[in-house]
């Protein structure tokens, strides 16, 4: 077994690699790492979100707004889908973090984004 230190996206791994080899041994199963959770830094809010407060919902990664399952002014729960979101072929609903009212949406149907980008504001 040979192991090296491994940093993807600032997160050091230690890592495990066995040598496959005639006189290889049972394989050992290394511990598994921690997944790496993208540090999501808000992108600048659009213009009519400038002055609203509130809880920022952001995109947890890059990818395609497929749908808009709420409209400004909509009460929500906690949990609740609010956008849904294509990334990688995969759709992936965006909940409310809090319960309340949508102030703002932010994002368009249709519409490209980038993690951290500010998808609507619950207040």
């Amino acid at each position: 077994m040979k192991r090296y230190n491994i940093t993807v996206n600032g997160k050091a791994y230690d890592v495990a690699v066995e040598e496959v080899g005639a006189d290889a041994a049972a394989p050992v199963a290394a511990a598994p790492a921690p997944a790496a959770k993208p540090a999501a830094a808000p992108a600048p809010a659009a213009a009519p979100a400038a002055n609203v407060e509130g809880t920022k919902v952001t995109a947890p990664m890059p990818g395609n707004v497929l749908d808009i399952k709420v409209a400004v002014g909509d009460t929500v729960t906690a949990g609740q889908a609010i956008v849904v979101l294509e990334a990688m072929k995969m759709e992936n609903d965006i909940n409310a973090p809090v319960a309340g009212k949508v102030l703002s949406i932010n994002a368009t149907k249709g519409s490209q984004v980038d993690t951290g980008a500010v998808l609507a504001v619950i207040g």
